[in-house]
């Protein structure tokens, strides 16, 4: 039985659950974390955003963009011991209409563009060429409201299969009470994390070069961060709104 953490950037599985995936794959228990907004970019001139952005991560183009963040995604799982697979819808800050036309120019945390109303069927024929009758899948809340959080979390529910749910961090940190509304109805249970857990985790996060400094400013922040977490349960919530497959 695999363990699949659908992840709508290249790092937001890890932020939310390294330290779970860990310990699911310390006692062999195979997980994958598959990204779902992980294409490359559509021809075009980037947005004064996506300009902006590339400058805080230390890249320039967009394919230069892409290419780290790939290879940061594989390093850092390595660290919690799981597989990955990377989907080729790109990031919300990349994807533009048949026309050429850029979807979201000037922000992430938007309501949806009409203009790709179907690109959720679309992730969630993907993902499903990919599953595996006895696949356990771990989905985010998209608390914070990201665009590509929402779309993979919509995309996931329509393939109307028993899901767990991860809190997206570090958006929870900085919404702490958004997580009473988003989990209403929904069951939750905490999966303890070890010591070793917590620092393979941080580990993991720390991969993540070219994030750290948007994310959380300076790396012993992340640090610090990510230890009170788990310091609140000495664990990882996942929340569940109907029975699902157990695994440890």
């Amino acid at each position: 039985m695999r363990c699949i953490y659908i992840s709508p950037h290249f790092d937001d599985a890890i932020l939310s659950c390294g330290g779970l995936i860990w310990e699911q794959t310390q006692k062999g228990n195979p997980v994958e974390i598959w990204t779902v907004c992980a294409g490359d970019a559509p021809p075009g001139t980037p947005s004064r955003m996506a300009k902006n952005i590339h400058n805080e991560w230390g890249t320039v183009t967009a394919e230069e963009t892409v290419l780290l963040r790939q290879g940061e995604d594989r390093v850092a799982a390595s660290c919690v011991g799981a597989g990955v697979f990377h989907f080729n819808t790109p990031d919300c800050i990349y994807r533009r209409s048949p026309q050429g036309i850029l979807l979201y120019p000037s922000g992430v945390f938007t309501p949806w563009n009409p203009l790709e109303k179907d690109i959720h069927t679309e992730i969630a024929a993907a993902l499903t060429s990919r599953l595996q009758p006895d696949d356990v899948v771990v989905c985010p809340l998209a608390i914070g409201g990201h665009i590509d959080h929402m779309l993979t979390r919509r995309a996931v529910e329509s393939l109307r299969l028993p899901l767990l749910y991860y809190a997206d961090i570090p958006y929870l940190l900085y919404r702490p009470k958004s997580l009473l509304f988003i989990t209403s109805g929904l069951e939750t249970i905490t999966h303890r994390v070890s010591g070793d857990g917590l620092r393979a985790w941080r580990a993991g996060i720390e991969a993540y070069r070219s994030q750290i400094t948007m994310l959380f400013k300076t790396t012993r922040r992340m640090r610090v961060a990510i230890s009170r977490y788990w310091e609140s349960r000495h664990g990882i919530r996942l929340w569940h709104a109907t029975k699902t497959k157990k695994w440890g």
